[in-house]
C-alpha cells in the first residue's frame, strides 16, 4: 500500500495531464499567440486574482447557479476557473504543480497547530 505522499505523487501525474489539456485548449483558443514569451505573468496572476474575487461575489450573492454552466453553483464554477487558470499557467511555465502540492502538503502535515499562530 502506498504512503499518502506516494499516492499524492501518483495523483500529480493526473494533474499534469489535466494541465496539458487545459493549456492546449487555451492555445487552441488563441490565448497563447506568440508563445510563452508573449504572455505577461503579472497580467496572468491578476486574472487568477479576479477569479478569486468572482468566487467571493458568488458567495456574497447566496451562491446561485452559474450563468454559463447552471448545473454548477457560482462558487463551484469560479473555483474551477481559478484552477483552470492556475493549471494553464503552470503547464506553460514548466511548473510541476502536482509535485509542488504533494511536497507542500507533506511539509504542512508536520507543522504545529495553526502553524504556531493565534489564527
Amino acid at each position: 500500500m502506498p504512503t499518502p505522499f506516494e499516492a499524492a505523487l501518483s495523483n500529480a501525474q493526473s494533474l499534469a495531464h489535466l494541465g496539458q489539456l487545459v493549456h492546449q485548449n487555451a492555445v487552441d483558443h488563441g490565448f497563447w499567440e506568440g508563445g510563452v514569451e508573449a504572455r505577461n505573468k503579472g497580467e496572468m496572476l491578476a486574472l487568477i486574482h479576479s477569479e478569486v474575487s468572482e468566487v467571493l461575489e458568488a458567495v456574497r450573492k447566496g451562491n446561485p447557479p452559474d450563468s454559463h454552466t447552471p448545473e454548477l453553483t457560482g462558487e463551484a464554477a469560479e473555483m474551477a476557473d481559478i484552477t483552470i487558470r492556475v493549471l494553464d499557467y503552470c503547464h506553460a511555465f514548466g511548473i510541476d504543480l502536482g509535485h509542488a502540492i504533494a511536497v507542500k502538503h507533506a511539509y504542512n502535515v508536520g507543522r504545529p497547530h495553526k502553524h504556531g499562530k493565534k489564527f
